[in-house]
């Protein structure tokens, strides 16, 4: 075996069906006295119900969290956590609310309880993503890593059919670039393969039944896995990509993710041997990137920039954004072939 490093970042994770209920004792656990909760408009009666569930320990409740962090939006939720004198965030919702309590805390050093509500992965890395001026930049800080996560597969039955799979997709992503990053190792991609495995089982089964509560749980406990290998290795190709469509072009993330997930793997497909067996394991016995195309197109996701809103005209430079300041990727990043890239995922055609 050839010599490695793996980083296994703390974190106290709370798992299960109800487990919800824990809250008031895992914030008295990180001595919380005055914990500010973060939420989206769309959860914003579940934010005011986390309030209420602290009572005494609630600084106060922000529910303006929007996808991509624009730094206008940090700026004020900041202030806001300056002003009620908050030691601690709550963060409730998927990864735009995560990302808020990320950016707080770069700036403040406010511990973060986060409560995800979908599959995005986010609460388990210490990467933050901020935009501004139409470009989104990220990093990773330990500071914003949240402390506690509460993981209630209960939260998730709500969430709509499309955003399970996109969402589920998203964490995938995470996974397969593990695979193939630069610092993987056999314990992250242990992990990884466990992680695309359950996801990819879990998601068919509840576009049959939204609420087979066993599948959520499965498909939450496949998100925690991803989660952690995305915290835990870097990135390529395929995050740079949606970072860039994300931030430029305001695409919605999961959806990004979905669509650019199997053009991204075919891309990297003649460099990473190794992950791509592993992916394979994972998925079944076809081609991953068409495995992946075929899973989204069979649960009635998007399959192509087109019909998240993407203009054709547009793709030139997302191209050149792409390789202004390119992640490490074991394939080299090329302009041309970039281009090619996202043609093939704006026309949403099957990956060859």
């Amino acid at each position: 075996m050839d010599s490695f490093v793996y980083v296994a970042h703390p974190a106290r994770v709370v798992f299960g069906s109800g487990a919800l209920s824990h809250l008031p004792h895992e914030v008295e656990l990180l001595g919380l006295n005055r914990a500010l909760v973060l939420s989206t408009p769309g959860h914003a009666d579940l934010a005011e119900r986390l309030g209420a569930m602290l009572g005494k320990r609630t600084g106060g409740v922000y529910t303006k969290a929007v996808m991509h962090v624009p730094v206008e939006t940090a700026r004020e939720a900041r202030d806001l956590a300056q002003r009620l004198g908050a030691d601690g965030t709550i963060t409730v919702g998927g990864g735009s609310t995560t990302g808020l309590g990320k950016a707080i805390a770069l700036d403040l050093g406010l511990p973060i309880l986060a409560v995800p509500t979908t599959y995005a992965g986010s609460e388990m890395t210490p990467i933050y993503g901020l935009t501004e001026g139409g470009r989104k930049r990220t990093g990773k800080d330990l500071v914003v890593l949240p402390r506690t996560v509460i993981y209630d597969p209960e939260l998730t039955l709500t969430l709509p059919i499309g955003l399970t799979v996109t969402s589920g997709v998203n964490a995938i992503a995470h996974a397969v670039e593990g695979l193939y990053a630069r610092d993987h190792n056999p314990v992250s991609d242990l992990i990884a393969e466990e992680g695309i495995r359950v996801l990819a089982r879990a998601l068919p089964r509840l576009r049959g039944n939204p609420l087979d509560v066993t599948a959520r749980c499965d498909a939450l406990y496949g998100a925690w896995l991803c989660g952690m290998v995305l915290g835990a290795v870097g990135m390529a190709l395929h995050h740079k990509l949606c970072h860039t469509l994300g931030g430029s072009f305001n695409l919605p993330h999961a959806e990004v993710h979905t669509v650019v997930l199997p053009y991204a793997i075919a891309y990297n497909a003649p460099a990473i041997p190794a992950a791509l067996a592993r992916m394979t394991r994972a998925l079944g016995n076809e081609s991953p990137a068409r495995q992946l195309y075929d899973l989204t197109r069979a649960n009635g996701t998007p399959c192509s920039l087109r019909a998240l809103g993407m203009r054709e005209p547009d793709l030139d430079r997302a191209a050149e954004l792409a390789v202004e300041n390119p992640y490490w990727n074991p394939r080299p990043i090329e302009r041309d072939g970039i281009r090619a890239l996202l043609q093939d995922a704006w026309e949403g055609r099957r990956p060859e």
